[in-house]
């Protein structure tokens, strides 16, 4: 055949890569209806379905010949929307959960269909000035400086791992100094900061696990005298990482305290605020987490206290110089990319080249709503947790954690006889069963605690309420009354 014939043969099939006006409407309605549907059916769903069967992985395989719309949006109800966790129901109060409002997914599908690129200011200088005003705003919340930016990231594991690096390459480390190297966390501090070190490459530094007091924030004085003993000993203290909001308890460690530790002693201080920093829109929040604004680099997460759907974090840096210093690259077919340009792009402040356009499904919903009901709903997650600590430590038998800090509860039934552990693995059970709302669990000094996390926009009173009935109706049942 020849070649130009082949050409026209093989245009005709990838032709179908391109749908006609007319069609793009029929999928775009389809999965619009979809959409409506499900959050029509919010509360029928529930926010957990443990036994909804899953398939097999077969069910999703690919074939050679197109599909229809409505039948693939068939499979995704049955098999991936319906079973599991809905982080979409009003009753999500596990983990930390964060929802996804709507007009974000709107900014997704937009971002999607113009494919815009926003890592470097030259491909696109308006989506890499969207993302820039995002991150300005955040950096003025927290409270740093001019001269401070940062980036738009999938979430805060590669947040804080990108903060690590920079805090390496600031200090100039070198592998043969990385044994002498001294990071200072407590056991509440997230998990993925042991993972950043690990993959950052400085896995074998010394971890110092700091005391924590009784309502398990990191104790200062313990600090300054670990990084003490530890230079005295010929070692390097590197990093501090103070906390604002732990998974666990929702607990702020002393921020400020932890800054006057950090700069007398000359350490990189890390304040891992992805749950917690977005209370600074509260006047709560800004006196919790007082001593942010003093730290080198701090985590916030999006897709936890704005709401926005996964896949939302960001990295701030108190010295952009210092990111930009650790993560920029060039690349002879980038030439005609760096021409002078008004600001560091994205791509110089992140691991990331090819990276999605994140910063339209913050922009649009924040711009398009407004600033006032995201503090009020923020607001109303504060009282909400405060107001199931009181409530149920109203209840006979069941034992509160600390007063919370932010919007994270933990409790837990004590019975008088019996395995207080596995009389609330069974509490905590029935709420599962029960689908409405779902609540998660921790160990905390190995006891097995249960944990609400007050932080989904369409969670309020009447699900905190249900939540408490739940909970009082189990546990007498558990006990045989």
């Amino acid at each position: 055949m020849p070649l130009r014939e082949r050409l026209r043969n093989l245009e005709r099939i990838a032709r179908r890569l391109d749908p006609s006006s007319s069609e793009r409407g029929r999928m775009t309605t389809a999965a619009t209806r979809y959409a409506d549907r499900f959050l029509a059916q919010l509360g029928e769903l529930g926010t957990y379905r443990g036994k909804d069967p899953v398939g097999e992985q077969s069910d999703f395989a690919l074939s050679e010949d197109a599909g229809d719309m409505s039948a693939l949006l068939k499979i995704v109800d049955r098999k991936v929307t319906r079973p599991g966790i809905n982080p979409a129901g009003r009753g999500h109060f596990g983990y930390i959960p964060g929802g996804g409002v709507f007009p974000a997914a709107l900014g997704d599908f937009i971002a999607d269909v113009t494919n815009r690129y926003s890592g470097v200011y030259f491909a696109n200088p308006g989506a890499a000035l969207m993302e820039r005003s995002l991150v300005d705003w955040m950096a003025g919340l927290v409270g740093y400086p001019e001269g401070a930016g940062g980036d738009l990231t999938s979430g805060g594991s590669i947040a804080n791992l990108s903060a690590v690096v920079a805090a390496r390459e600031s200090f100039e480390l070198r592998a043969r100094d990385y044994e002498r190297l001294v990071v200072y966390l407590t056991d509440q501090t997230h998990h993925c900061v042991d993972k950043a070190l690990r993959v950052a490459g400085v896995g074998d530094c010394t971890i110092q696990r700091v005391p924590m007091d009784d309502g398990w924030r990191m104790q200062p004085a313990a600090l300054d005298a670990m990084v003490r003993s530890d230079r005295t000993a010929g070692l390097i203290p590197w990093l501090v990482v103070g906390s604002g909001g732990t998974t666990d308890t929702g607990a702020v460690d002393p921020l400020e305290d932890i800054a006057a530790i950090a700069d007398m002693h000359g350490l990189w201080y890390h304040c891992d605020a992805a749950y917690g920093g977005f209370f600074l829109l509260t006047d709560h929040g800004r006196e919790k987490l007082a001593g942010i604004e003093h730290s080198d680099s701090a985590v916030l997460d999006p897709h936890k206290g704005l709401f926005m759907p996964f896949g939302s974090g960001a990295l701030l840096v108190r010295d952009e110089a210092q990111l930009a210093s650790a993560m920029s690259a060039t690349a002879n077919y980038m030439q005609d990319a760096r021409r002078d340009e008004p600001m560091v792009s994205p791509a110089d402040l992140s691991p990331e080249l090819t990276r999605p356009f994140r910063g339209l499904r913050m922009w649009l919903p924040l711009r398009l709503f407004g600033l006032r009901p995201f503090r009020a709903s923020l607001e109303e997650k504060l009282l909400l947790a405060r107001y199931f600590h009181e409530e149920l430590g109203k209840v006979p038998g069941f034992e509160m954690g600390p007063v919370p800090d932010l919007s994270v509860v933990t409790y837990r039934y004590r019975p008088d006889t019996g395995d207080a552990d596995a009389f609330n693995r069974a509490l905590m059970q029935a709420v599962h069963d029960d689908g409405k709302v779902f609540v998660t669990s921790t160990l905390l000094d190995g006891r097995f605690t249960l944990r609400l996390a007050a932080l989904h926009f369409r969670a309020h009173l009447d699900e905190v309420d249900y939540l408490l009935e739940l909970l009082r109706y189990h546990a007498r049942r558990l006990l045989g009354h």
